[in-house]
């Protein structure tokens, strides 16, 4: 092969993409990664590890403020959110470092620019200088370019005072009051983080609850926590314009039928993600979108077009880095000629709101709109000695089951996306409720809380009361047949 020429080419080095390109390289197929900024993408840049970085910091002055009631004495903590950015930064260029060689160690390039393509596995690069060169490749081009945040008409964002996630993240202090529209995972993690360092936080969502299309008995215990805080929550709203006053802004609601005035330093527009296909030479080449716009794939991730295959956001939700992560491998391993394709069933979610918030598998309201028979077991973390111990014990497991087949698991509370894992697991491999009630589990652990909520679905809890079963109505007396 000459130097313009690669086995596969991977438009993108999200999670997707570099996923794509590391196993590929494992597999012996040699790749050129195409990336417009830095490798990592979204997640590892501005998305999952910087926002969690922050919250790991807000998580840390919560604890110090309430360690009086473990007798543990100490002035009131304060923050410098710069030396914080500083660190977060860090660990944002250790892991798109290590992720760099991880491609470069496992025989792949990197190029820096934007890709099109521009014929049967042709692509045009165009370097940051406006240079271009022209590559093929022999055996796939993988389209990996993900998400960008969706905008608002009327809300152009300006790093100052209207603010998306990406500029949310790299704030250098912590503003004193925050106005978010969207109260979806990005608005209600970085606005409690926020919250915990002391920003006065307001919440716009035009649906009738926070988090849409979480369960709302897991909803419930955010919200709590959030308004105990002094957050604001309107719902059933929508943000109509806004406008600078003093050193802050104006945001205006549309809210119960009245327009109501919400003033704040800071806007930040949180109202989802869009993918990113423009440019790219799809439609010219024959890739098939979806009515949304994302790149539609079979269940080996090829599209309509011959040699040309996606994975991650742009391929449609829900725009999760674990999603990309597998995506990617099973691309990869048909490129490569193994025979596999998609054939999970439990895909966890996990939100980073305080406390957490973890599901697997369909919600109560889905199973009951299927027309299960549904039986839900629950555990409070309130009746965990653990959670207890770690002052932490707001929250719940809920277990959605049909007999003893398991639908689906929901977790509010401490360490919420650590348990998750477990309940997706026994979903992956058609456990029944009782398989993991009659797990022995560790004690005293938050995972025995897991291991309770099943049981209390089959009647079996030790730890809390099982509901009593339903009195069955008394037989009626058969008559005895005449002679």
């Amino acid at each position: 092969m000459n130097a313009s020429e690669y086995d596969a080419i991977v438009i993108g080095g999200g999670p997707g993409g570099y996923t794509a390109a590391i196993r590929l390289g494992q597999l012996g197929v040699r790749t050129l990664v195409v990336e417009k900024e830095n490798v990592g993408g979204v997640c590892l840049n501005w998305g999952c590890i910087p926002s969690k970085a922050l919250i790991s910091a807000a998580d840390m002055m919560e604890k110090m403020r309430h360690a009086g009631v473990m007798g543990i004495r100490a002035a009131e903590p304060t923050i410098d959110f710069a030396a914080t950015q500083q660190w977060k930064a860090g660990i944002v260029q250790r892991l798109t470092g290590s992720v760099a060689t991880l491609i470069r160690g496992n025989g792949g390039e990197i190029a820096e620019g934007t890709a099109r393509l521009v014929g049967p596995n042709a692509v045009e690069i165009t370097a940051v200088d406006g240079s271009t060169r022209r590559v093929t490749a022999r055996r796939a081009v993988v389209i990996a370019t993900g998400a960008r945040v969706s905008s608002l008409p009327g809300f152009q964002p300006d790093g100052e005072r209207i603010l998306t996630a990406r500029e949310a993240v790299d704030l250098t202090a912590v503003p004193r009051s925050l106005a978010i529209v969207g109260g979806g995972v990005i608005g209600m993690e970085l606005g409690m983080m926020y919250q915990r360092l002391g920003t006065r936080v307001t919440v716009v969502e035009v649906a009738d609850q926070l988090l849409p299309g979480t369960d709302p008995d897991l909803v419930r215990v955010v919200e709590r926590r959030f308004k105990a805080r002094g957050g604001q929550v309107l719902t059933g709203a929508r943000a109509q314009s806004w406008a600078p006053r003093g050193d802050g802004v104006a945001l205006a609601v549309q809210h119960a039928g009245a327009e109501k005035t919400i003033e704040a330093e800071k806007i930040l527009i949180s109202v989802g993600f869009r993918p990113i296909t423009d440019g790219l030479g799809l439609e010219a080449a024959g890739v098939r979108l979806d009515d949304r716009g994302h790149v539609a794939v079979d269940r080996q991730y090829r599209t309509s077009f011959p040699g040309v295959y996606a994975v991650g956001d742009v391929t449609g939700g829900p725009y999760l880095a674990h999603k990309a992560f597998k995506e990617a491998e099973i691309a990869a391993e048909v490129i490569a000629g193994h025979r596999v394709s998609r054939d999970w069933y439990a895909l966890p979610a996990a939100i980073f709101t305080d406390p957490e918030i973890a599901v697997v598998g369909m919600t109560e309201a889905e199973a009951r709109a299927a027309g299960h028979d549904v039986k839900i077991g629950r555990f409070p973390f309130s009746a965990s000695g653990r959670a207890l111990a770690l002052g932490e014990n707001e929250g719940l497991v809920k277990v959605v089951a049909d007999g003893e087949r398991l639908l689906g698991v929901g977790i509010a509370g401490p360490e919420a996306s650590e348990l998750i894992g477990e309940a997706a697991l026994a979903l992956e491999m058609v456990a029944a409720a009782e398989d993991v009630a009659l797990t022995i589990h560790p004690h005293p652990t938050l995972s025995e809380g897991v291991m309770e909520a099943f049981k209390h679905a089959i009647g079996e809890a030790i730890h809390i009361a099982n509901r009593k079963p339903k009195p069955q109505a008394a037989e009626k007396p058969q008559r005895a047949m005449a002679a």
